[in-house]
């Protein structure tokens, strides 16, 4: 196991190493949703979602869904549907124990992301989850968010990756199939084919139905 040698640990050295925070970067976050914001959110198809529980444990999930599918109630609330997934719910686990929810907002060949801080709950409202409906299947919870902090976030780290370039994307030959991770990690009772076939039949047939994996 790798042991650092040489680890920062005070923040006035960390600011001594990389500066002081530029005026304008340092003024940017502002505490509710205004017009930048809605439109944004509105055109976003992928939302990374951070969450912690009580023992401190970080969870990141993706979600993804038509644009807009997040949906801005008004200046302080953000809606977001639970679509069929694997059924672990870590993230809505973490907001019983902790409601603090982190949200980042990507829209494909924008290098810029928006991140959202604030709180979150589960709930059941009927009226809003039947706004949620896609393909007439409507969710069985959401998540509501509380907004405390919204703020634009530059767009180096994309151009860095060439996120959006696919002539500079790498090679995904070789790379192990979710199948193959599956029979690995998790040790199920299928061969690989039968796990390389239910993979294909989950993500062709349950991205809006929730029947067993």
């Amino acid at each position: 196991m790798y042991m650092p040698t040489d680890v920062v640990t005070d923040a006035g050295e960390l600011r001594e190493l990389l500066g002081e925070v530029p005026v304008t970067q340092a003024a940017k976050a502002i505490d509710h949703i205004d017009d930048h914001c809605r439109a944004w959110i509105e055109r976003s198809p992928f939302v990374a979602v951070s969450s912690i529980n009580a023992a401190g444990f970080v969870d990141i999930s993706p979600k993804g869904d038509p644009p807009g599918f997040v949906q801005v109630l008004d200046g302080q609330t953000l809606a977001m549907p639970d679509r069929p997934g694997n059924r672990r719910v870590d993230t809505m686990h973490n907001l019983l124990e902790n409601p603090q929810i982190g949200l980042m907002f990507m829209i494909p060949q924008r290098g810029e992301v928006l991140r959202v801080r604030g709180s979150g709950q589960i709930v059941r409202d009927a009226t809003l989850l039947e706004q949620m409906a896609v393909k007439n299947r409507v969710p069985t919870l959401a998540i509501v968010v509380r907004v405390e902090q919204a703020m634009f976030h530059c767009g180096k780290a994309m151009i860095r990756s060439n996120m959006w370039r696919a002539q500079a994307w790498p090679s995904i030959d070789g790379l192990p199939t979710y199948a193959e991770a599956l029979i690995d990690h998790a040790k199920p009772p299928f061969t690989r084919q039968e796990m390389e076939d239910r993979v294909a039949s989950n993500e062709a047939n349950r991205l809006y139905d929730d029947e067993p994996f």
